[in-house]
């Protein structure tokens, strides 16, 4: 099972950034993009944990160049249903 990277902008801006910073950094797929609203925007990455891990590292500080990062994180393993529930993200079985 694949492994999801989170990272929270306040700026689409620096969500753009971030995401193609984590796409050229491993070898991960972006797997949606959530907004609630006041600028909060959040790239949802999937591949293995140390894909995952790089990629959230590189678009962090992407991030922080041009915008401001708000938070990061990485959930190993996740439960299957986990993104399904909040975001209507398909689970990845492999």
């Amino acid at each position: 099972m694949s492994s999801y990277g989170f990272i929270e902008t306040k700026g689409y801006v620096g969500c753009i950034e971030a995401a193609d910073a984590m796409v050229k950094a491993a070898n991960i797929e972006i797997v949606g993009r959530a907004s609630i609203g006041a600028g909060y925007d959040t790239v949802i990455v999937r591949g293995d944990v140390g894909a995952v891990k790089a990629a959230v590292d590189a678009g962090a500080a992407a991030a922080q160049k041009v915008g401001e990062l708000v938070s990061v994180h990485v959930i190993p393993r996740p439960h299957p249903g986990l993104l399904e529930m909040f975001l209507d993200i398909e689970a990845d079985e492999d």
